[in-house]
């Protein structure tokens, strides 16, 4: 059965699809808090003796005198997990290259809080355990369990979570970043040179497939299995091959060329239904998308259904004995993993996340405020999946071992519950006002937003459309009959809120003019698409750019390297939070942000009797 075909593919699709992304990552938390569940209830039960022997019994792989003998437990921690860092790898490379990262001043209050979220813990529990075997695992309360925190987010979060959700995901690849170079930096005990050697061999020949543009993952595969086992043998954690691997292998948006080979293949496919046929389209397809991204959209559901779940029974599996619960309780090592999770990340990000605010405001985007920053900081102290493996890596002590475990499954549920208190506590004193919803959420900004007019006209319209949306097209024609009106009164501000479910071209549409305005030709590109409304299809709106006289070449790679998807998703973002879910929706009013949601028609005269309201 091979992967593309698997079960586990074919349900995560589906649910995918279904659902959305939001609902498949709680889903994925939730497989992750039944495989603990099930871990404690194994080992506390009457055959409790079962789940140490289990994990315990010896699995060999050997190739003539050759091999490599681990118990079960630890095929788990350093052969399976490497696949889960190696897809966190992957997350981390497309961020930074097609991601939330590219644009770094968006990610900068993040990114900062991450790195306070990483030092502040520490310390705390390095207060507490300043010495002995139990300041080694300082390392535990280093980590966000994204899976845990999102799905956690869905349940108790605040309704309008969008910015949050953005700013957690954003914190936690800073955060992955983080923990993965103290893993490689602090937790390697012993170092053999010639197998180290051959692991960077191994990279430099993945590195060697990506510069001949080598793009079927088997090459990859070959080359990653043979790293892993000389990591493994040099005495660095083989955890760390996955990310090292992922980190190299190359992530782009898709090529046009091969893009329109793709669809040729397809096309001759669908004329002439024969194997080979079918072969090259399917080959032609995946070399149109980068191998990072194939072997991200691979391996997602396998390490989120299975690898973690599995990692989960086999590291959470503590004896709840009395005896274990008493000597936890009086522990400083649980004491430090709970202050550091719970208290630490709480302090570390809420407090440089409201520096970094007063230091510079526009930083933290509309929508997003400090208090709910605090209740996903608070959450943040999730630290589970990673806490876990770094318990196994800095504890040798099987007793204190069992005590940093208790320690990392209480600072989760105590996480958990603050981070729900904080948010109930902030909707009790910020209750929702329906007036709120119709104030714009951002204000209008000459240095971001497309202004058509006066950028100091006293009155101002801001539309929320969709390049494909019909009615939108039709409003053109009323706000142009408004400008006429007000002539040097009025400004008209325009963006983005693409609707994918209606409209299939309105997205690429969107890209397109932002990469037109790069061009300084928004406006002229903004025009004729709203013009042909009903042909956005790629091609067309090539032949547009083309009558418009811009730079193509250019105009190919903006929209390739998603610098400019970033702006589009903003807008959007904008929207969802202010419950904006239909085009075309305008905002009316004086100035900069006392802009109200227009209800009723958009025709010119209803407007124009709006603003003139306004303006009286």
């Amino acid at each position: 059965m091979t992967p593309a075909t698997s079960p586990v593919r074919r349900f995560a699709q589906r649910l995918t699809e279904a659902r959305g992304a939001k609902n498949s990552e709680t889903l994925a938390a939730g497989f992750l808090l039944a495989a603990t569940v099930a871990a404690l209830l194994w080992a506390n039960s009457p055959f409790g003796e079962t789940y140490q022997t289990f994990w315990h019994t010896e699995l060999s792989i050997s190739i003539g005198n050759h091999g490599i003998s681990l118990d079960l437990a630890h095929w788990v921690n350093d052969g399976l997990m490497a696949l889960f860092f190696f897809v966190v790898g992957l997350e981390v490379k497309r961020e930074f290259a097609m991601g939330e990262l590219t644009d770094r001043s968006r990610a900068s209050i993040p990114i900062v809080a991450a790195l306070a979220g990483l030092a502040i813990p520490a310390l705390l529990f390095l207060a507490l355990n300043p010495s002995g075997e139990a300041a080694g695992a300082w390392g535990v309360v280093i980590s966000t369990d994204t899976a845990f925190v999102l799905g956690a987010l869905a349940v108790v979060g605040p309704k309008k979570a969008a910015r949050l959700r953005i700013f957690l995901l954003t914190l936690a690849v800073a955060d992955d970043v983080g923990a993965l170079a103290i893993i490689a930096f602090f937790y390697t005990d012993t170092l053999e040179i010639m197998p180290l050697a051959l692991a960077f061999v191994g990279l430099a020949a993945i590195a060697l497939l990506r510069r001949l543009e080598v793009w079927r993952g088997i090459g990859y595969f070959v080359v990653a299995i043979a790293t892993w086992v000389a990591f493994f043998e040099s005495g660095v954690h083989p955890t760390l091959a996955g990310v090292m691997i992922a980190l190299i292998l190359p992530v782009y948006p898709p090529r046009r060329s091969e893009v329109e080979r793709a669809s040729d293949l397809a096309r001759a496919f669908r004329q002439s239904p024969n194997p080979e046929y079918a072969r090259a389209a399917r080959l032609g397809l995946d070399r149109a998308v980068s191998v990072n991204e194939r072997l991200m959209r691979l391996y997602q559901p396998y390490t989120a259904f299975i690898i973690v779940p599995i990692f989960a029974l086999a590291n959470a599996g503590v004896v709840l004995s009395g005896e274990t619960l008493r000597a936890s309780a009086t522990s400083p090592l649980t004491w430090g993993i709970i202050v550091g999770l719970v208290l630490g990340k709480l302090i570390g990000i809420t407090g440089a996340a409201a520096l970094f605010a007063k230091m510079k405001p526009s930083a933290l985007a509309p929508g997003l405020s400090l208090s709910h920053i605090a209740g996903g900081a608070a959450l943040s102290g999730i630290g589970f999946t990673i806490s876990l493996f770094i318990v196994d890596l800095a504890l040798d002590d099987e007793l204190l071992a069992d005590e940093a475990r208790v320690g990392v499954l209480a600072a989760s549920v105590i996480a958990a519950t603050l981070g729900w208190l904080l948010f109930r506590i902030d909707a009790r004193i910020h209750p929702p006002r329906q007036e709120s919803s119709h104030r714009i959420l951002r204000p209008v900004d000459p240095k971001r937003d497309h202004i058509r007019g006066p950028v100091d006209a006293p009155l101002t319209i801001v539309e929320y459309g969709d390049f494909e949306c019909p009615f939108c097209s039709k409003a053109t024609g009323s706000i142009r009959e408004v400008r006429l009106h007000f002539g040097d009164d009025v400004r008209y501000v325009f963006r983005h809120l693409p609707l994918d479910d209606y409209h299939p071209y309105a997205r690429y549409a969107a890209h397109a003019s932002e990469a037109a305005a790069a061009q300084g030709k928004f406006w002229e590109m903004a025009d004729v698409l709203f013009a042909h409304s009903d042909a956005l299809e790629p091609d067309d709106i090539d032949g547009y750019a083309q009558e418009l006289g811009l730079d193509m070449e250019r105009f190919e790679d903006d929209l390739r390297t998603g610098d400019y998807v970033v702006r589009v998703e903003d807008d959007e973002l904008d929207a969802a939070s202010s419950d904006v879910d239909g085009t075309p929706t305008f905002y009316l009013g004086l100035g900069d942000r006392n802009l109200i949601r227009h209800t009723g028609p958009y025709d010119a005269a209803s407007l124009i009797r709006e603003l003139e309201a306004y303006r009286a």
